[in-house]
């Protein structure tokens, strides 16, 4: 098989026509073909360097359906949180989904399952299964290193399991959002190699400096490219692309390659973005992926132009799986892993009792941002319980463990700006429970109930509609169609804003609202949490 076009040869910084010649899945040669002219590029692929595929709400099968339509060939994938729904049986689960396509998935061993001892998750992976995972040739690092504290000051299980990836010879990921001086050099100098939590350009730059590897991050609810995509400049050889998480209805509209139109019409050199793009990923996790070299596997894509990167074809190990933007994988028959085991809520499990509190603590979600606010504010009272005061957008919010019936966690949250019902998720990071937000104990303990009757899924009531998107694979994952869900995905993300929501991706925001490792202040099944001082907190005050 050969291929013409204009040849991008990042390495030599050098565009020229050419011919690319593909035998048994490598390229054979590539030549020069001096004086042709030609209206399209041919460059390696794009790479996600850290996302988490569960986010996606798609199966690794689907998610690569609709990623190399954009022109992306592999992902560095952290299964972390299938991990903390189903252990071992998780992560083996999306290793042999993602063999089943043309795509190439490069998983990690996650180092925190679960995430901290501060919330009920569904599995325990030891410093013993963490090596075991990370022997397997499918394995190419240590997943992120979230329990910073614990690198801090040297907790002894963290430090063997960073070990054993410097054992293998693996990299390890690292977490550490706001982490900055000292302790952010302390923290690097334990052999964390990378950062995707960054949210100034000081604190990228700080981390640069001392030698850490930074990931331009823009998912679905967590952005912050425009904050650092100016830091690509100086340190091309340090920087990469991902998305991390990223819903169904983003993914189908692009990928790695909306990032490298963004960088070029922010005037960053071509040749940089498609380091951070293409190339530098590969060099670090030291990934099986083609670059356009001789002897390389074929993994490679025809663009329009180097100013847009609108993808005409993707090939991977010389196999053509999208053309002008559809997709030739087909879709796979999966088989179904969860853990699901609490039973229907009634109403009462909701209510929050006054208790003479004269202020409440209150979460402030920020759009486009993991970090929360801590807020204080008075309380609404309705005889002797506490309820949503939708005239100052201070809604209830309640996380319910799935694994067990166990009492129900509520607290107080700002900025989602419901008017009437309730969302509810079993996609909650870290330990995926249940999150619900709701402007009435009705319509939240409707919503929850939604979602465990499907054993996992995402759900919006008020009081004229109702919708649940099952998510039966482990509570995360959908096993159908991946366009299909998009479309479903869209619909209800449409009801939560025609309820009130501001924010850009209300359920994405809404997984995050039980994400204990990052400030300040967030929900678990076993109480408000603050994320600064790492300790509950009261969720009233007299």
């Amino acid at each position: 098989m050969n291929i013409e076009g204009n040849i991008v040869d990042i390495k030599a910084v050098s565009v020229y026509p050419g011919r690319v010649t593909v035998k048994n899945g490598l390229i054979e040669k590539i030549e020069s073909l001096e004086g042709k002219n030609f209206d399209h590029f041919i460059l390696p692929g794009f790479i996600d360097s850290h996302v988490h595929i569960e986010s996606s709400m798609l199966i690794p099968s689907e998610f690569a359906r609709l990623a190399v339509a954009h022109g992306t060939v592999a992902t560095v994938s952290d299964p972390h949180e299938i991990a903390n729904v189903c252990g071992m049986e998780g992560v083996e689960y999306m290793i042999s989904n993602g063999k089943t396509v043309p795509f190439k998935f490069n998983f990690g061993a996650p180092s925190c399952v679960p995430a901290t001892s501060f919330e009920t998750a569904g599995a325990v992976l030891d410093v013993k299964d963490v090596r075991k995972l990370l022997e397997k040739p499918e394995i190419k690092y240590l997943s992120e290193m979230m329990n910073f504290p614990g690198v801090l000051n040297g907790d002894p299980e963290v430090l063997q399991k960073i070990n054993a990836a410097q054992d293998l010879g693996k990299p390890v990921d690292g977490h550490a959002p706001g982490l900055r001086g000292e302790e952010a050099r302390k923290y690097i100098s334990a052999g964390i190699s990378t950062d995707h939590e960054c949210f100034t350009a000081a604190e990228a730059l700080d981390k640069l400096k001392l030698g850490m590897k930074i990931l331009i991050r823009e998912g679905s609810a967590a952005k912050n490219f425009e904050a650092l995509i100016g830091l690509l400049h100086e340190y091309p050889d340090q920087m990469m692309f991902c998305s991390d998480d990223k819903h169904p209805d983003s993914l189908e509209a692009g990928h790695i390659n909306q990032l490298c139109s963004r960088a070029v019409e922010k005037g960053i050199d071509v040749f940089k973005i498609l380091k951070a793009a293409c190339l530098n990923p590969v060099q670090h996790y030291k990934l099986d992926v083609g670059l356009l070299k001789e002897g390389d596997p074929a993994d490679f894509i025809l663009v329009k132009d180097l100013g847009n990167f609108e993808v005409l074809q993707t090939y991977i190990n010389g196999q053509l799986v999208a053309e002008n933007g559809k997709t030739l994988i087909q879709s796979q028959a999966p088989g179904v892993v969860n853990n699901f085991n609490c039973t229907l809520k009634t109403v009462e499990a909701f209510a929050v009792k006054a208790n003479e509190a004269t202020r409440l603590r209150v979460i402030e979600a920020l759009d486009g941002q993991l970090i929360t606010h801590q807020l204080s504010a008075t309380p609404k009272l309705e005889g002797e319980y506490i309820v949503s005061d939708t005239e100052n957008d201070i809604l209830k919010i309640a996380v319910i463990n799935r694994y067990y019936d166990a009492p129900v966690a509520t607290a107080f949250i700002k900025n989602f700006g419901l008017k009437k019902g309730a969302l509810a998720s079993s996609v909650a990071h870290d330990s995926h429970n249940i999150v619900v937000v709701g402007v009435d104990d009705e319509s939240i303990c409707k919503a929850v109930n939604q979602v465990i009757e499907q054993k996992g899924g995402v759900s919006a009531v008020n009081e004229a509609k109702e919708a649940v998107l099952p998510l039966p694979v482990a509570g995360l994952m959908s096993a159908g169609d991946g366009y299909a869900i998009a479309r479903s995905y869209t619909a209800i993300d449409s009801m939560a804003k025609e309820m009130g929501s501001r924010l850009s991706a209300p359920f994405m925001t809404l997984s995050f609202m039980a994400l204990l490792v990052i400030p300040a202040l967030k929900l678990s099944d076993k109480g408000l949490f603050d994320g600064t001082k790492f300790e509950f907190v009261e969720v009233t005050e007299n």
